[in-house]
């Protein structure tokens, strides 16, 4: 387990670390943690609690993910770690010539054209099958019963909801987006923090998927609703297509970084970006966090991490460098070789934000899970099938009309994905899983709240609460509102071309489980850059 005090706190935060032995569910929604929590106290385990938690957040935080959007999971499970990718790829009707007679010249960001296959049914489907304890159908009562009820909407859901439906009326004048309005602003306004929502769409969708095993969505009644929706709207997704799509078994990737192993789903997602950077980063000693040249090389690192990501990563097959390649030892000391006391320009692409949600889920019996789910841009595409719930991603937007671009959009290929869960293990035990949520934050994230545990010994909620970086491109870097201000002068004169935010939401946010190999005692944090909460009993 990773050493560290559970009573230092040297960042603005009053969270405590949280302790338990029986089990511990940690995610950006107290609701949805409960419903993971009350899942393990019925004798599910630690999958069974994720997908529990998995289905929940697609009701009490749409704002950042959805039953139409896709979705990626590490367990650790019986002394093994397994990597399940349930990310769907483009329409088999979709092409780049098509997406260009409809008058774009990149891909659009709402509308049909963006959507791809969502994925998330059949990676709660897949994960319960495999590894599960409870019916399915027992797994989505929770979130079946929150749609139909109703529940409060908490601080941060409440602002992002307000902030969606203000920026949505001013661009979604189609009719294909009305039914988003019916469902998420039904009084022509967002629901309030503290005032109650419900969706019976979302209650009925949920318990046809859970007594389906997700079977009605690819090949069924819900197939068939969306299959119509798209037909008669000039989309390109079709019930062929959810027919056709399976999530895929993955073998995780990972890289050493002094003595622990960090985990991560292989292309095409973008987990190898962090782990690249981490291979940088572990040729340098670090002595204390809070420097001007601790900031500096990480900044570096994962600018040239992004450069090599942003032009090599899409669906593995598709790619042109080997994975391998990419984390060999050599390659990691050629890039850290640029390494300089000054800035770099490297060539790389321009981060764009989203919305996405991440949980960790442990039990007593040491299985854990790190898992993550998006809608890719907050509430996704804008499509809503009517009477169902179901929010279509907008995945698809991540696609190159650059017939030269290794990402650029073929029919049934799996674009460039940004979501990402991770996973830490010492030798054969599991130290546990983690994650930070947020559009090209992701990887940034990761390899910042490593090095807190693992270089500066932070308990996982002092880790969390560390103040973030991001960097946006060229030599952009955006620092949160608690990052030291001298610091930040410090690394303007080395280059870097720092942006001091005021708000938090453009730094991730990210959960924490931590597990004692000698006596199995939990320890969790949760972001305090969310409505965050750890049940655990």
């Amino acid at each position: 387990m990773v050493q560290f005090d559970a009573r230092y706190h040297p960042y603005n935060s009053k969270r405590n670390t949280v302790y338990s032995r029986n089990g511990m569910v940690a995610t950006s929604q107290p609701l949805a943690a409960q419903a993971g929590l009350d899942i393990l106290k019925k004798g599910g385990n630690a999958v069974d609690a994720a997908i529990a938690t998995a289905a929940a957040l697609t009701v009490v935080e749409p704002t950042s993910n959805g039953i139409g959007g896709d979705a990626f999971a590490l367990v650790w499970i019986k002394d093994e770690i397994y990597g399940l990718n349930a990310s769907g790829g483009a329409p088999a009707s979709i092409s780049v010539d098509k997406v260009k007679e409809k008058g774009h010249e990149e891909m659009p960001t709402f509308g049909m054209t963006p959507v791809t296959v969502p994925g998330a049914p059949s990676a709660w489907a897949a994960l319960s099958e495999r590894f599960g304890k409870l019916e399915f159908s027992e797994l989505m009562e929770p979130a079946v019963r929150y749609a139909s009820e109703g529940y409060p909407l908490t601080p941060i859901l409440g602002h992002n909801w307000e902030r969606a439906v203000t920026k949505f009326k001013e661009i979604f004048k189609d009719k294909e987006f009305n039914h988003w309005f019916e469902t998420f602003a039904p009084d022509g306004r967002a629901p309030k923090i503290g005032e109650m929502w419900k969706s019976e769409g979302h209650a009925k969708t949920l318990k046809e998927i859970g007594e389906t095993k997700a079977e009605s969505f690819y090949r069924g009644n819900i197939a068939d609703q969306i299959d119509a929706f798209f037909q008669e709207n000039g989309g390109f997704l079709s019930k062929e297509d959810l027919a056709a799509y399976e999530p895929t078994w993955v073998d995780p990737i990972k890289v050493n970084y002094r003595g622990y192993d960090v985990w991560e789903i292989p292309p095409n997602g973008q987990g190898l970006v962090a782990l690249m950077a981490l291979n940088m980063l572990k040729g340098f000693e670090f002595t204390e966090k809070e420097s001007v040249d601790t900031y500096h090389k990480q900044m570096e690192a994962m600018k040239l991490a992004f450069a090599d990501g942003l032009k090599h990563i899409t669906e593995e097959k598709e790619m042109n460098v080997r994975v391998n390649d990419l984390l060999s030892e050599q390659y990691a000391e050629e890039r850290r070789g640029l390494i300089g006391e000054e800035a770099i320009m490297p060539e790389a692409g321009e981060p764009k934000s989203s919305g996405t949600v991440y949980l960790s889920t442990a039990d007593g019996e040491g299985n854990m899970v790190s898992f993550i789910q998006s809608n890719y841009m907050g509430f996704g595409s804008g499509i809503v099938v009517p009477g169902t719930g179901i929010a279509m991603q907008n995945r698809g937007h991540t696609f190159s009309l650059d017939e030269n671009d290794v990402n650029v959009l073929k029919p049934g290929k799996q674009t460039y994905h940004t979501i990402i869960p991770g996973f830490l293990s010492k030798g054969d035990q599991p130290v546990g899983p983690f994650g930070v949520m947020g559009g090209f934050m992701q990887p940034q994230g990761h390899a910042q709240v490593v090095m807190n545990m693992v270089d500066f010994q932070l308990n996982p909620q002092a880790a969390l609460d560390a103040p973030r970086w991001q960097w946006v491109k060229d030599k952009q870097v955006k620092v949160d509102p608690s990052f030291p201000e001298h610091l930040a002068q410090a690394l303007q004169r080395k280059g870097h071309q720092i942006i001091r935010e005021v708000d938090h939401g453009d730094f991730g946010r990210g959960q924490i489980i931590c597990r004692d190999p000698e006596t199995g005692v939990l320890a969790g944090g949760t972001e305090m850059r969310t409505d965050g909460s750890i049940a655990a009993w």
